[in-house]
């Protein structure tokens, strides 16, 4: 490793780092980092810093200052990346930046940094951010009743779960799968009442080609979601954890990679390991479909404990819908795991409407157990700015039986946990 601070004799272990396009440029930081530091500090390039993580030397890390001005928000994704490895390597972030705008400030905060302290450093700011990192977390049950304590502990525990898992599927353009998927996984993450430990949710973006979900809730798309799925044999905890990108602490997201790929550069066998290591980090895995259906989508299909198949009231989702509940009939898959879901469905006063919609039922031979309105501008309006509807529009009627749809999940396998118990 080069220094442009402050070599680092062999003997003294390499506690922090700062990484930078240019040390020099930050002439505080270094005087700073050699108060706090003492010898026990280095500095890394940005490039330099992906390796680093990588080498023994790097296992005594305690913290990293990332240090960037204007010019580095070209680099985001590069140090998007140094981010997600350093929360890999258990490694803390001390964000440090200098006329950065908002919205990458904000990018990369959401990104997992753990402390942000503007440049130029005000005095006595960058130990008082070490200090907090060093800082023991506090415990969440310290004062409750150690009978009320200790499941809730073990909850928390990381210990394997048995995550629901939730496919979401659109069974024609434009019926509002992606805005299901994206709401449903936040409002699963809020479900939890007053009290209890709030659930782990994820959300798999399966959709290779047309993936929106990054777009949804402004996050970046990664490389590392490609290598995940280009060799998933060789996945494990690590790899599949940072190929994730966390939405306010809330929600951990699987995106859709970068680029078009076909849908069948994964196998039955590559989503079934996806969704096994999902199931065991989470307690909810919402997995948004494709339109299309592939060799794998049979196994999401039999993985899911619940199936909801988005249509709309016209012909073009009448006979979709006729044509996939045939083709799961004729083929013996689970069609009992299907739950239609009909969305921009007629208003309650809407006496033709309803019967319309009785009689759809009815010609294809289903239930449609799920009636959405139609949310309005706001429901683009907030995929736009990158929110769920949750935090764009509260009020809004969709958003409202999504989160009673989440709640009813909710306590449903609450009340399954308990009786399992």
């Amino acid at each position: 490793m080069t220094s442009n601070a402050q070599m680092v004799p062999e003997s003294s272990p390499i506690l922090a780092c700062t990484i930078s396009r240019d040390v020099q440029n930050f002439d505080l930081l270094i005087e700073d980092m050699e108060t706090a530091m003492g010898e026990t500090w280095g500095d890394l390039g940005f490039a330099e810093a992906l390796a680093f993580f990588g080498q023994p030397e790097a296992e005594n890390l305690e913290f990293v200052a990332l240090a960037m001005d204007a010019e580095d928000e070209d680099n985001l994704v590069m140090l998007s990346e140094i981010i997600s490895r350093a929360k890999v390597n258990d490694v803390k972030v001390i964000l440090i930046a200098e006329d950065v705008s908002p919205a990458a400030l904000h990018q990369l905060l959401r990104q997992g940094a753990d402390e942000f302290v503007p440049y130029p450093l005000p005095e006595n700011e960058l130990q008082a951010a070490i200090d907090r990192l060093r800082a023991p977390a506090p415990d969440p049950y310290a004062d409750m009743p150690e009978d009320e304590a200790a499941p809730r502990a073990r909850r928390g525990s990381g210990k394997s779960r048995e995550g629901v898992v939730l496919a979401v599927h659109g069974l024609a353009g434009g019926s509002g799968a992606t805005t299901l998927a994206v709401n449903l996984a936040w409002e699963l993450s809020q479900a939890a009442k007053k009290g209890e430990t709030p659930p782990k949710v994820c959300l798999l973006d399966l959709d290779l080609q047309y993936g929106a979900t990054a777009t949804y809730l402004d996050l970046p798309r990664r490389e590392a979601v490609f290598e995940l799925l280009s060799d998933t044999e060789s996945m494990d905890d690590e790899s599949f954890q940072a190929a994730m990108v966390g939405y306010e602490e809330a929600v951990q997201v699987l995106t859709a990679p970068p680029e078009m790929l076909p849908l069948d550069l994964i196998t039955s066998e590559d989503v079934s390991r996806i969704i096994e290591v999902a199931r065991h980090h989470f307690d909810y895995v919402v997995i948004d479909m494709p339109h299309t259906l592939v060799q794998w989508s049979e196994t999401v299909l039999n993985q899911a404990h619940v199936y909801f198949a988005m249509i709309e009231l016209d012909m073009r989702s009448a006979q979709n819908t006729l044509r996939f509940k045939r083709l799961l009939q004729s083929e013996e898959m689970p069609f009992d795991k299907v739950r239609f879901i009909l969305n921009r469905a007629p208003k309650f006063t809407d006496l033709n409407g309803k019967a319309r919609v009785k009689r759809m039922a009815e010609s294809l031979g289903i239930s449609i157990e799920v009636l959405f309105p139609d949310g309005g501008r706001p429901v683009t309006q907030g995929a736009d700015h990158g929110q769920p509807l949750a935090l764009s529009a509260a009020k809004n009627p969709l958003r409202k039986e999504i989160a009673k749809l989440a709640q009813n999940l909710h306590e449903l396998g609450q009340s399954d946990a308990e009786e399992a118990a």
